[in-house]
């Protein structure tokens, strides 16, 4: 008989489930966030987790509010990327959203697990400038084989770094990041793809 772990918190358990193919089941995931009690459950049934766009992980984020706790049988079902997973655990911690997965024991409604708020903030920026630095360096190798890149960037590396983190984790739309960028939304979307930033 499986003991699942006792979860704490002041406001709803949100759970979220997800399975990449048609033929995968999401019975056990279902099992686990119904034994810790979760108030209300999101599915992505036979979604891959590199897709952009998945259905019950864009309604559950939706309805979350303060003190929330979201809650996952492992990581790797809620974010599609190191850099997405952190991003999001970035946005719940400035929205005041707690995190649970049940299979590596995380919790951020006890003290040790608020470290891992402060340990994904880190991870996103450490993965965010790779990206960048990777792509930089890319371009800055094909120029030096002599092959025409193309019209200059409409922002650097930093600046296209910083509006990726403002859409990703302070949640705000990237039509408002480009104008306060004085470039055109088409224009902000274009480099962030060409820096490696188009999650």
């Amino acid at each position: 008989m499986t003991i699942w772990p006792h979860i704490d918190c002041g406001g709803r358990k949100i759970g979220y489930a997800r399975v990449s193919t048609k033929d995968q089941k999401l019975g056990m995931q279902l099992d686990a966030l119904n034994a810790v009690g979760c108030d209300k459950i999101f599915k992505d049934h036979g979604v891959s987790g590199a897709k952009g766009s998945r259905h019950g992980l864009d309604q559950m984020l939706e309805t979350l509010k303060p003190n929330d706790s979201v809650i996952v049988f492992k990581l790797d079902r809620l974010g599609r990327s190191v850099l997405h997973l952190s991003d999001l655990l970035v946005k719940f911690k400035k929205e005041g959203i707690h995190f649970c997965s049940i299979s590596e024991g995380i919790n951020t409604t006890t003290p040790g697990g608020k470290l891992i708020y402060h340990m994904f903030s880190a991870f996103a920026e450490f993965q965010r400038d790779i990206i960048v630095e990777n792509t930089v360096a890319g371009i800055e190798a094909a120029r030096k084989r002599g092959k025409k890149i193309g019209r200059p960037y409409a922002i650097d590396a930093e600046t296209a770094n910083m509006a990726h983190a403002r859409i990703m984790q302070d949640g705000i739309p990237s039509q408002t990041v480009a104008a306060q960028l004085d470039i055109s939304h088409v224009t902000l979307l274009r480099n962030l793809e060409r820096f490696g930033l188009n999650e």
